[in-house]
């Protein structure tokens, strides 16, 4: 079924929308949770409360890619439940992951008011624009690692480098990102 199609059904209020939703996108939203917390059981809980998160805010929201809005909702379900289970005990990976981002403190608002939620709209397309512009490997190195919180050395294992090689790189794509941000006029 289309994402159109599915988002129809939650527009209709029709149960047949949590259905489709976990038929065509479970398997993702359980990797995203999955990759986070490393617990099959909380991963499955974190799809649940996803698929909820998604029928109480369609409608009114409209979304597309529906696979990145559902993938959102799942990521922050899921660094919502790591947060209360491990609070300071979080994975060694994730934590690095975050800090590592903390760079770029202040370009990234969270939205709260219609002004931050435009500005967060701005900052996604212009980080969109950014990945666009990179190779490949650089993209699906910065996505793994910045996305899906994955672990340097699983990164490095995946694509066949060294770590230091990897971790070099995202910090040369994090410097980019910063100056492209900059360049793009976007307040950091």
């Amino acid at each position: 079924m289309e994402d159109r199609e599915i988002v129809n059904l939650f527009f209709q209020r029709s149960e047949d929308a949590i259905a489709q939703l976990t038929k065509k996108y479970g398997g993702l939203m359980q990797r995203v949770a999955y990759d986070l917390l490393q617990d099959a059981e909380d991963a499955k809980e974190c799809v649940n409360d996803a698929c909820l998160g998604a029928w109480n805010a369609i409608p009114p929201a409209k979304p597309e890619p529906l696979s990145a809005f559902v993938c959102r909702i799942t990521k922050n379900i899921a660094f919502n439940r790591l947060r209360f289970k491990k609070a300071k005990k979080r994975s060694a990976a994730l934590e690095q992951s975050l800090e590592e981002l903390e760079e770029l403190e202040g370009s990234l608002p969270s939205a709260k008011t219609v002004e931050d939620a435009w500005t967060e709209k701005e900052l996604t397309e212009a980080i969109e624009r950014f990945l666009d512009g990179l190779d490949q490997k650089s993209r699906v190195m910065f996505v793994k690692r910045y996305w899906f919180a994955e672990a340097v050395e699983a990164i490095a294992k995946e694509l066949s480098m060294r770590e230091n090689s990897v971790a070099v790189r995202l910090l040369r794509l994090r410097e980019k990102l910063k100056e492209y941000l900059e360049k793009e006029g976007i307040q950091l």
